[in-house]
């Protein structure tokens, strides 16, 4: 149930199908940074667009990842052992919507310019921010693996917005 302009708490409808979508509908009203998460290597080159990446720790520098079990990105990523996290700024919008779907790995790739870092990641031109990691753990998360990475290098551009997304809808802060 929801009421315009008033937080309330109630219970969720007892069916899984209800559950999900209440939950889905309560995420989209937590704002997120947008990432491009990269791979290039013997497994295969993979991109997806990701919200669900954070801060870990800077003693030794640890991101954590959430990838899709379902993502056509999961085995390369996997195989792989490296990615890169690229911090998407006000122009990438197009970018995030090219890997955030279902267009081919090549056509995602070829939005942009890449930089191949020495782990195999690709860094995107322009981005505000890259970290180039080595997945380090694995845990499960039930449709997507939680990927611990340590952190190998990062790069950052001067200036720039940030990419949000909110609301199911692309925000610049």
């Amino acid at each position: 149930m929801r009421v315009q302009g008033q937080a309330i708490s109630h219970a969720v409808e007892n069916t899984e199908e209800a559950r999900r979508v209440e939950y889905r509908d309560a995420m989209a009203r937590l704002g997120a940074a947008v990432h491009i998460v990269t791979t290039s290597g013997a497994a295969g080159r993979a991109g997806f667009a990701a919200t669900a990446v954070c801060s870990v720790s800077d003693s030794p520098p640890t991101l954590l990842v959430c990838l899709n079990k379902t993502s056509s990105a999961y085995w390369p990523v996997k195989g792989n052992g490296t990615l890169c996290v690229n911090v998407l700024a006000d122009e990438h919008r197009e970018l995030s919507r090219l890997f955030g779907g279902k267009t081919p790995v090549e056509e995602r790739f070829a939005g942009a310019s890449w930089t191949e870092l020495p782990s195999g990641g690709l860094a995107l031109d322009g981005a505000l921010a890259c970290f180039d990691c080595e997945i380090i753990s694995v845990a499960d998360g039930h449709s997507h693996d939680i990927l611990i990475c340590r952190v190998m290098e990062t790069q950052m551009r001067e200036g720039g917005k940030s990419l949000i997304y909110l609301d199911r809808d692309y925000r610049i802060v």
